[in-house]
């Protein structure tokens, strides 16, 4: 168990995450200070190790790129970091530098974690229409900067190469304007202002697509909903089918070793948890589609306890109908409902009232010992 809760899929994305940030510092050390010398510093030439403390930087972010994905559980995510790894790793040793030994270690230690986890990152990247019109937009334009500069480079100053046209078209892109590159001509002062507006237009849609999740994200957390990142990181875990009055004890003695989900009508309650960052979802618990949400195929078991008895047999039903290996426990606010919860597929039913019932009679008559109330507490089957 304790091999299970360190090689997880947070495990790996953590580490992906400590690798990407690792390559850029290390790169970003590398290319300010010029490095600083190892044992091995004279078998790499000096033009290898500058070189490799650039691309390094750039390995760093796009790594980022890799973790993102994997948090989304993406298997295209999966695939480049296992690519991008042994870059990282391989850049390091080039760097021969004392500082890039934890980027080394920490690569190679986020093989395993990958591998095992490799089944885990299974879903497919498909992206929106709305995406695939950002990225088609933003390549077109740098294109459309790019060839066109260099086709008119006769009409403009600075501009003698392919490098220098796509240099001129993300430095006009990003308004800067060094002012290194002019247009000597009408029509490169036209051209220019063309390139402006549609690589700007360009921008501005492919930044739109990027903060879109982040505002979903802050819509979901005003209106008590589990965001998407929080879906995806669910595995084996608990489900909390409805708020109740023993919710809250629920939450505490789950603690943070052990991942779990609330899904809940009770919209107040939603927002309080949300606020407090336990992921939760504001919807019906009888129903499947939420379940489903809640990644159910994947829990280890469910709890109903709420104040309804009625409507905890009818969330527990749906659950044991999508996933009949979950452990189902119910809590029985009326004694007479624990045979009809056990009925609809709760595996243990508990009753509040007749644990707290028989505790006060034994303490009142002097009757029984700890280790009576500790069965009683985790609930003897009531006949």
């Amino acid at each position: 168990m304790r091999t299970r809760e360190w090689i997880s899929v947070r495990a790996s994305i953590l580490l992906t995450f400590a690798v990407a940030i690792l390559s850029i510092i290390v790169g970003l050390l590398h290319i300010s200070t010029g490095g600083v010398d190892g044992h091995l510093a004279g078998f790499v030439p000096p033009t290898v190790r500058r070189a490799v403390g650039f691309t390094g930087t750039l390995t760093g972010f796009t790594m980022l790129g890799g973790a993102y994905a994997l948090r989304q559980r993406f298997r295209i995510g999966w695939y480049a970091t296992a690519v991008l790894l042994p870059v990282t790793a391989i850049q390091g040793l080039l760097q021969v530098s004392p500082f890039a030994l934890p980027l080394v270690v920490v690569s190679v230690l986020t093989v395993p974690a990958l591998l095992v986890n490799r089944s885990r990152f299974d879903r497919s990247f498909s992206p929106s229409p709305t995406q695939l019109a950002a990225g088609v937009a933003l390549v077109t334009a740098i294109a459309y900067g790019t060839v066109g500069a260099y086709a008119l480079r006769d009409e403009f100053s600075g501009i003698t190469t392919l490098t220098d046209a796509f240099y001129y078209t993300i430095v006009t892109a990003s308004t800067v304007g060094y002012g290194d590159v002019t247009a000597a001509s009408e029509l490169g002062k036209l051209f220019s202002v063309s390139v402006l507006l549609v690589n700007v237009a360009a921008f501005a849609v492919a930044l739109g697509v990027l903060l879109t999740p982040a505002i979903e994200a802050q819509l979901s957390k005003a209106l008590g909903r589990m965001t998407e990142n929080q879906f995806n990181l669910l595995d084996d875990h608990v489900i909390l089918l409805g708020y109740g009055d023993l919710t809250e004890p629920i939450i505490e003695h789950l603690g943070d070793d052990t991942g779990f989900a609330v899904v809940t009508t009770n919209e107040a309650a939603a927002r309080r948890l949300t606020d407090r960052d336990v992921p939760v979802l504001t919807a019906e618990p009888s129903d499947e589609a939420p379940l489903k949400q809640v990644g159910i195929a994947d829990a280890r078991a469910a709890i109903a306890a709420t104040e309804n008895d009625a409507q905890d047999a009818l969330a527990i039903l749906t659950a044991n109908q999508l996933n009949d290996d979950l452990t189902l426990l119910a809590a029985a606010m009326q004694r007479e409902n624990v045979a009809k919860l056990r009925h609809a597929g709760a595996d243990r039913v508990i009753s509040p009232a007749e644990i707290g019932g028989r505790l006060l009679a034994n303490s009142a008559i002097g009757k029984g010992d700890a280790e009576a109330a500790s069965e009683q507490l985790l609930g003897e089957p009531i006949e």
